[in-house]
């Protein structure tokens, strides 16, 4: 029981507990049973004067360690997985209605396209090299199957690229993470 209440008291010393402030005997005198010898003990009184701030008690164990802050996301620039270029065309009005190779249904002014062979669900950017102007589509078809093209654009793709009137153009692909 003896040596219990002298590790609790330490642990609480310790932890650096504010709760209780000690103040011990300069000196004292322990008297065990009978069967063990007596132990004396000498402990440091503090002094009510001396600062919490100064005691020993409150400094860390350690040197703190930098909490991490969270990085900011990765500009689009750091999330391009692959470039290429090539010729895209446009598909729309005859198809509206109809399901796509993913299951999805060709809606008018969807910003989506076709792609031989990209995963379904795939971010593109896509940069018209005529006029510089750039659009972000989804992979959700399959195509395109003619010539040399390498991606087909869902109406309201083409509109934002400006390929609608001339029916193709030279495009940029920026696959993206």
């Amino acid at each position: 029981m003896r040596r219990f209440l002298l590790l609790g008291g330490s642990a609480l010393l310790l932890s650096g507990s504010s709760a209780l402030t000690p103040a011990f005997a300069t000196t004292g005198r322990v008297v065990a049973a009978e069967s063990s010898p007596s132990i004396e003990l000498a402990i440091r009184s503090v002094e009510a004067s001396e600062s919490l701030e100064d005691s020993p008690l409150n400094k860390p164990a350690a040197p703190a360690l930098p909490i991490a802050t969270p990085s900011e996301p990765p500009s689009i620039e750091q999330r391009v997985r692959s470039v290429s270029s090539g010729q895209a065309s446009w598909y729309g009005p005859g198809f509206y209605g109809n399901r796509t190779a993913s299951g999805e249904v060709l809606r008018r002014g969807t910003l989506t396209a076709a792609h031989r062979s990209l995963p379904f669900g795939t971010k593109v950017r896509v940069t018209n090299l005529h006029n510089g102007r750039t659009a972000v589509v989804r992979i959700n078809d399959r195509g395109p199957f003619h010539g040399h093209r390498v991606i087909d654009l869902a109406h309201g793709a083409a509109s934002e690229l400006g390929v609608v009137s001339s029916g193709t153009a030279s495009v940029k692909l920026e696959v993206l993470r």
